[in-house]
């Protein structure tokens, strides 16, 4: 019940967009720096769309000391683990690909090192788990247009 109130929330937060805007209501000029708040704040915005739809989420961020990778969220749909990379894109860049296309062989494999080292730390191996991505298109003066593609990808066979 929390979560729907909070998504309400954010939703409503975001009714004309995620990017930051000055006072005359353009865009600021773009740079590395807005373009990780934006990510944080579409970080944002999926964690409290996946506990609307029901995931229990146990971890943010999750990264492991010399290994290269970062899992944005991690959490449980039901009786199975979600390892769930979050990519936000500007749909006014149109241009370039889709959100979910951002998610490579290279991420998959890194994601995949780092989702095993944590069923290895929490003993978590046995039970059933898979890879999600959320997608958000962020377009200027509207409310973000997200997709949830359960089970988007298989593990590499990497340890």
């Amino acid at each position: 019940m929390i979560a729907r109130l909070v998504f309400a929330y954010v939703n409503f937060a975001a009714r004309k967009g995620l990017a930051l805007t000055t006072a005359d209501g353009s865009a600021p000029s773009p740079s590395k720096e807005l373009a990780h708040r934006i990510g944080v704040r579409g970080e944002t915005y999926a964690y409290w769309y996946l506990r609307r739809h029901g995931y229990v989420l146990v971890a943010r961020n999750y990264t492991v000391p010399g290994i290269k990778g970062e899992i944005d969220m991690i959490g449980y749909d039901g009786p199975v683990l979600a390892f769930v990379e979050v990519k936000t894109r500007s749909a006014d860049q149109s241009d370039g690909p889709e959100p979910e296309q951002a998610v490579n062989a290279e991420k998959r494999h890194y994601l995949t090192r780092v989702a095993r080292r944590f069923l290895r730390a929490r003993r978590a191996a046995a039970g059933p788990w898979r890879f999600d991505i959320v997608a958000i298109e962020n377009r200027a003066g509207k409310r973000p247009e997200i997709r949830l593609h359960k089970g988007a990808f298989t593990p590499s066979s990497v340890s």
